[in-house]
């Protein structure tokens, strides 16, 4: 059956240098098998299926699949299955709002100003224990005084996360060189997902000159290194808004390891904390499925 089929760039203002995503804009009547099965053979880090919602407060449904399991949430392909909805002519309840039905819920998605930006859901932030923290500081090969502090947040997805002295400490990590066998399995609790954070010397929350470098990493989900994943940047927003850390805006830097140039942009409104990027819509067309 032929059915609609976008290709999007995510989370960049030039096409090519963002995180892609492939959308089945009617994914109606497809099997959960199907979706795995196509989102193995795109072998992108997410692919999504579009389909009517469940819920009377959504405008559509998404089900999101790496190429080896179903998420709950994902930033990249929330705002990229949004530009692929509204690009197939829909319209949403609300002029200013499109509202996602997923697997954790609703999210919000402010259509009103570019770029367009979602809502962060809620996270839950815990401590890492020290065994999983020493692990991944050695298996990184961190010098004393570059590690800062850890985390696992959690906001469907869950994200092991170190922030490290700087943004070249981030960039440096060569993962070639990480041994994922070291802490996965045992008793370290590594869920597949880490996450790094460093401060960018001289940040202004510009697109020029970003606040921070993040960069993720998850084997176990079949991604070498995500190019920029706008999940994690939610959970690390509302981490560091509970130490005081987040102004009113931030702009976060991701993919700079694989060439890309990708950009998060952080904004609060009087209520939340919104997640936003670009996106372009570069494959239009239909797929046997």
């Amino acid at each position: 059956m032929k059915r609609r089929f976008v290709q999007c760039d995510v989370f960049s203002a030039t096409p090519y240098y963002g995180n892609p995503l492939a959308v089945v804009v009617d994914g109606v009547g497809l099997s959960g098998s199907q979706m795995q099965r196509f989102a193995n053979w795109t072998n992108l880090s997410e692919t999504t299926f579009l389909m009517a919602p469940s819920d009377p407060l959504a405008d559509y449904k998404v089900r999101i699949f790496t190429p080896i399991n179903e998420m709950p949430f994902a930033g990249h392909p929330t705002l990229g299955s949004c530009a692929a909805w509204l690009n197939a002519g829909n319209t949403p309840k609300d002029n200013n709002v499109v509202v996602q039905e997923c697997n954790i819920g609703l999210v919000s998605i402010d259509i009103s100003s570019e770029p367009p930006a979602f809502v962060a859901p809620p996270t839950n932030i815990d401590s890492m224990s020290s065994a999983l923290e020493q692990g991944l500081i050695a298996m990184l090969g961190l010098q004393a005084g570059v590690f800062k502090q850890s985390a696992v947040l959690d906001n469907g997805p869950v994200w092991n996360v170190l922030e490290l002295s700087s943004a070249e400490e981030v960039l440096s990590i060569d993962v070639a060189n990480l041994n994922w066998g070291s802490i996965s399995g045992g008793d370290l609790g590594f869920s597949g997902c880490l996450g790094l954070i460093g401060a960018k010397a001289g940040g202004s929350a510009t697109v020029d000159s970003p606040d921070y470098e993040v960069r993720l990493f998850a084997p176990e989900a079949g991604i070498v290194e995500d190019p920029i994943t706008g999940s994690l940047n939610a959970a690390l927003a509302l981490w560091l808004d509970t130490q005081g850390r987040l102004g009113d805006t931030m702009v976060v830097s991701q993919g700079t390891a694989l060439d890309r140039q990708g950009r998060v942009f952080v904004r609060r409104d009087s209520s939340s904390i919104l997640i936003g990027g670009h996106s372009h819509i570069l494959i239009n067309g239909y797929v046997d499925l």
